[in-house]
């Protein structure tokens, strides 16, 4: 399995190569590649083991998340051939099972999870902020940017991953990542949608504290850095009657997730 992976993952890379080469050619290098590694567009990537090879491609559109500073949500992350490649190459891995719903891996990432690492990054560099969000490209300070140059171009990018199964009703504790990982948090949401409640502790409102719920469709990705990373606590809760958006209860369904993560390279992080 290993062999036949690595082989059809070689040929993958030809075929990338080869289409990048044609848009050097016709459009000439960037000097963003040169200086920072490649932060080309989708058309230039074969996305490897989780593409099935699409005709086209479409622009990772983002939307900051009001009211919590450094929370950015992309709806259209992974197309539903993408989540499908990647289902398949997570359970052909042998990572999750029916007895097993959690796997965790720190440093060496499998090939898959080093391809969604880069697409995190292709999606950054090259979507767009949604319209009507009150913010533009052109006047976006670092603090407004789905994730901070400083992160976005760090090496590697994450070095870290949890994957999770989650059955009908089942949830995860609010929680603020741990501090032994760095700023710079991407959740990765498959097979059924959800919504994520974010709870900033210290504040109070009415005698409770303040939430926003954020719904996580298949495919989406959310990104969190700053504050959204460290001053919120984020959560899922499946039980009946508390997956409720826009007046109708979500369907309950076999949730998996993939967090991507990096390490701080010292305790004192």
């Amino acid at each position: 399995m290993e062999q036949e992976i690595e082989e059809n993952f070689g040929e993958k890379e030809e075929e990338s190569d080869l289409t990048r080469r044609i848009l050097r050619e016709a459009f000439g290098d960037s000097s963003s590649e040169s200086d920072h590694g490649e932060c080309s567009s989708p058309i230039g990537e074969s996305f490897s083991l989780l593409s099935c090879q699409e005709s086209g491609f479409e622009i990772p559109i983002w939307e900051p998340v009001h009211g919590i500073q450094g929370l950015w949500f992309c709806s259209n992350f992974l197309s539903s051939e993408n989540q499908s490649s990647l289902l398949s190459a997570i359970y052909q891995d042998g990572w999750l099972t029916d007895q097993h719903n959690q796997a965790m891996r720190f440093g060496d990432l499998p090939e898959w999870a080093l391809e969604l690492s880069r697409r995190v990054r292709s999606a950054v560099c090259t979507g767009d902020i949604r319209a009507g969000s009150e913010l533009n490209l052109s006047t976006m300070s670092v603090r407004n940017d789905p994730l901070p140059f400083d992160l976005l171009w760090r090496e590697p990018l994450f070095d870290q991953l949890i994957a999770n199964v989650y059955k009908p009703g089942e949830g995860i504790c609010s929680h603020v990542d741990l501090m032994r990982f760095e700023d710079g948090i991407a959740i990765i949401s498959l097979e059924s949608a959800c919504i994520m409640q974010f709870t900033l502790e210290k504040e109070i409102e009415n005698g409770k504290e303040k939430e926003v719920p954020v719904f996580l469709n298949p495919g989406s990705l959310v990104l969190m850095h700053g504050e959204a990373r460290y001053s919120w606590k984020h959560g899922i809760n499946r039980r009946p009657g508390c997956q409720i958006w826009d007046g109708k209860e979500i369907e309950q369904k076999r949730r998996t997730s993939v967090t991507l993560r990096r390490l701080c390279p010292a305790p004192s992080c």
